[in-house]
């Protein structure tokens, strides 16, 4: 027996999420289904709003609701630092450690020749027009992901900022090889932070 389409379209609309099978997806639209009519029309319409009302930071990359973000728009933040990411997602896990207080860069991924990703698919460019412009900044701390691609990229950021008398750190590898900074707790972030090492 076929699912009714209605729910079958909901099945594979829960699929296409990251991590989410066949046996997950069917048992998220059976508790769709069983969700009240407000609750469903609400969970749409924050759907709805998140493509529609979020874009990227003109400045640093990062998902905001307004241009330029709120840490860009934040004077109070030490301007003499970039602690440049992978993903928006990173930015607010570094900012739940609440122990680093400078400014942002989100590259949007790595670059991997196997993906076919180059300095050309990524938010690298904006970042030196930003460095030129912005002569407040003394230190650019690379914080991608330790994994081949991620080092990769910090050591090309490297060989980009250094000739303009920019230090360029890395953070301290408290972060396990191979693992996300999503993933990684709060301590782990603070040690690495506190014992990133220049490059």
């Amino acid at each position: 027996m076929q699912y009714p389409e209605p729910i079958a379209k909901l099945i594979d609309s829960y699929m296409k999420l990251p991590g989410i099978g066949n046996k997950t997806a069917t048992r998220l639209a059976f508790y769709t289904v069983d969700m009240n009519e407000t609750d469903v029309k609400g969970f749409a319409d924050a759907l709805v709003a998140t493509k529609k009302d979020l874009h990227y930071c003109s400045i640093c990359g990062n998902l905001t609701d307004e241009d330029p973000c709120e840490i860009c728009r934040d004077k109070s933040r030490d301007q003499s630092t970039i602690l440049v990411v992978e993903e928006p997602k990173d930015v607010m896990v570094m900012e739940r450690v609440q122990e680093y207080h400078g400014l942002y860069h989100v590259l949007h991924g790595v670059l991997s020749p196997i993906e076919g990703k180059g300095p050309e698919d990524l938010n690298i460019s904006s970042l030196i027009k930003r460095l030129q412009q912005n002569k407040a900044v003394k230190e650019v701390i690379v914080a991608t992901n330790a994994t081949p691609e991620g080092e990769a990229t910090a050591m090309y950021l490297s060989k980009l900022i250094k000739p303009a008398g920019i230090k360029v750190t890395r953070l301290a590898h408290g972060l396990s090889v191979g693992s996300d900074i999503e993933y990684a707790d709060e301590v782990t972030l603070f040690k690495a932070v506190q014992g990133r090492t220049e490059i």
